[in-house]
């Protein structure tokens, strides 16, 4: 009897508990980044950086360098790895001025190991021909599979035929499966509500609610494709705000998603956990690499380990991609910089001090902006004309997207300087690459209602919307009400003074007005935003408004047919090449005047109710109409309260 006793004990381990145990304890590895903006090289500045060598430069990022991580994360582990991008790949750096042609961050990505990625705002920069270009440059097996599931395309216009094509043979999908060591995995691409907002150039393209999209994926994802792991590639992004967390949110609406990539937001966070989600978002730029080791059991994920890894110069990057990126290098000399007379790495600039961006005033929006009005300036004002000068010159943080470093040399070479202001597209016959520059005119009424959106739209909306600008100075209380905070303008510029500047509704004068197309288009959006308070209308310089800004655009040569865009890239390097040489090396130098702030921006907060009150605009007066009508409404209350109580102690 005992006997038999060991051998239904040993039949049973064998037939019950081993499948069990087999069934259990899988583990997938997911590898991921977001944010990667065509910065194929580490920074900053590119010209430090060495992927051959380690422990000699201080820059961080580069895609050899992540390629090198990828390939360790592989070798390292027996279980499957799977690579993954949350959107946002493209735009940042010359590279990606040939991406419609060649698809370079596709294919270096690919090359990479990438397996799935989805597309971000950014993408969508090159308009929806654009991008059908980028996706069709190469074969399919040269790029990761992309899922992208809430775009909507439109029946009316034809500019994203192209675009929907591609979408219908299947380039990009709603979806994707992928079944690694018998676990199948489900992939879907989200776009979130922010990144919509801030893709102007995607039109006609419009983007489905990412909740409702998200909850028919997971429900398409489990119950039709019988999905062990959901994994959603969300360009959404997080906040400490768990209300505008819109990757939070997701996970919290959408239930049964594992995992959500996160992107959009250049977060640097550890693992956020949702409810049975985990959300992960790896910073930005390539500086970071998330690993995440999950274990499957049970018809669960748990997490089992995860590190986000440095990406610096103690990685060597690998060849095969050292190469590639440096052939890349090359073609961008020949094909796009050398009809400009400049080289990739063409140093035309020495600095002794950072130049940075900050949600403050500072050194580097100061310069960008001086750049946009001297640039127009320049090219197209008549000096017998001053109607035709531009006074003001004007750009918001958002384009701003990188730092200009001092590096080991102090040198400041072509390839950083566009870096620091890469985006856009224009709407020439060519569509050549850069946001183009356009003036416009507005009345000093005006004028103030777009610095309010320095007091009062960007701390609601968050750094993107900051504005640097040139050609002004203001003071404002942020304790005033909000979008009449503004309480003093002046006009000018420290090389000849500034002149004070009577903005009340009376004063028609025309101020001609400059920027890029981009921050030009959120003019509409700022005003939907804040219920037209803010209201701004371009006008030409007779005071007509104009309805389509691209007839706003700057004509760089108007003998010649068509407009010749001036760009907001080649304004900055040619503005850089034009400072003097103090050191008499016969290289420009970034003048002390942007060693540190000029005093454009001055904050005055103030209690004292006549600053509060002072030059207020109808919107401070309503507030206070609003406030007496309820201190009356309140003691007319306690007065009746009194009256009753008084009353009844009579009777």
């Amino acid at each position: 009897m005992k006997s038999k006793g060991w051998f239904y004990l040993v039949l049973f381990v064998l037939l019950v508990i081993q499948p069990l145990g087999a069934a259990e304890g899988k583990m997938i590895t997911i590898v991921h980044s977001n944010d990667l903006h065509s910065h194929l090289l580490g920074f900053s500045p590119n010209i430090d950086y060495t992927p051959s060598e380690t422990g000699d430069d201080k820059t961080v990022g580069g895609w050899a360098r992540l390629a090198t991580v990828i390939k360790d994360v592989k070798q390292d582990r027996n279980n499957p790895v799977l690579v993954v991008d949350a959107g946002d790949f493209l735009m940042g750096s010359l590279f990606h001025m040939l991406s419609r042609e060649e698809a370079f961050e596709l294919r270096l990505m690919k090359a990479m190991g990438y397996d799935v990625v989805t597309l971000g705002n950014h993408e969508f920069d090159l308009k929806p021909a654009g991008l059908a270009r980028i996706l069709t440059a190469n074969q399919q097996d040269q790029i990761p599979s992309i899922v992208f599931s809430n775009a909507i395309f439109s029946s009316e216009s034809k500019a994203d035929d192209e675009l929907e094509k591609v979408f219908a043979e299947g380039l990009v999908a709603p979806y994707l499966v992928l079944e690694k060591n018998g676990i199948r995995i489900g992939f879907f691409g989200l776009m979130g509500k922010d990144a919509a907002e801030v893709a102007p150039f995607s039109s006609p393209v419009k983007f489905k609610d990412p909740v409702a999209v998200a909850q028919r994926m997971v429900k398409k994802l489990r119950e039709e494709e019988s999905a062990d792991i959901v994994i959603c590639l969300s360009h959404s992004g997080l906040s400490d705000n768990p209300e505008k967390s819109e990757d939070e949110v997701l996970a919290r609406e959408a239930p049964g998603i594992d995992i959500i990539i996160s992107g959009h937001t250049h977060t640097k966070t550890d693992v956020r956990k949702v409810n049975d989600t985990l959300v992960v978002q790896a910073w930005c730029y390539g500086r970071q690499l998330g690993v995440m080791d999950i274990d499957w059991a049970g018809g669960k994920v748990s997490l089992k380990d995860y590190r986000l890894i440095d990406i610096n110069d103690s990685i060597k990057g690998d060849a095969r991609i050292t190469a590639m990126i440096s052939d890349f290098e090359d073609r961008i000399s020949e094909e796009v910089l050398a009809g400009e007379g400049l080289e990739f790495r063409e140093i035309i600039a020495h600095t002794p001090f950072r130049l940075e961006i900050v949600e403050d005033e500072c050194n580097l929006g100061n310069l960008i902006s001086d750049s946009i009005r001297w640039y127009i300036n320049k090219n197209d004002s008549d000096p017998n004309d001053p109607a035709t000068r531009v006074e003001v010159g004007v750009i918001s943080n958002g384009v701003i997207r990188d730092d200009i470093e001092i590096g080991r040399t102090g040198d400041v070479a072509v390839c950083d300087v566009f870096r620091a202001i890469p985006l856009g597209i224009g709407f020439d016959d060519q569509a050549s690459m850069g946001y183009p520059l356009i003036t416009f005119y507005i009345y000093p009424s005006e004028m103030k209602k777009a610095l309010e959106i320095l007091t009062s739209v960007y701390p609601l909306k968050g750094g993107d919307y900051y504005l640097q600008a040139s050609g002004i100075k203001v003071s404002y209380n942020p304790n005033r009400m909000i979008f009449d905070r503004v309480t003093e303008i002046w006009l000018g510029d420290e090389e000849n003074g500034y002149n004070l500047l009577d903005y009340s509704a009376s004063n028609k004068r025309l101020i001609r007005v400059a920027a890029d197309i981009y921050n030009a288009t959120f003019l509409k959006v700022v005003g939907n935003f804040t219920w037209h308070v803010l209201d701004i209308v371009p006008k030409d310089r007779d005071g007509n408004p104009v309805d389509d800004l691209r007839t706003l655009r700057v004509d760089a040569d108007k003998q010649t047919p068509g407009i010749q865009e001036l760009k907001e890239y080649a304004g900055v390097l040619e503005y850089i090449r034009s400072f003097p040489d103090t050191t008499g090396d016969g290289v420009p130098d970034i003048p002390e005047k942007y060693r540190s702030k000029l005093g454009r921006q001055l904050v005055e907060p103030s209690w004292n109710p006549f600053k509060l009150l002072k030059r207020g605009t109808h919107v401070t007066w309503i507030a206070c109409g609003a406030i007496f009508i309820v201190l009356l409404i309140v003691i007319l209350i306690i007065g009746l309260v009194r009256y009753v109580i008084r009353r009844r102690n009579r009777a």
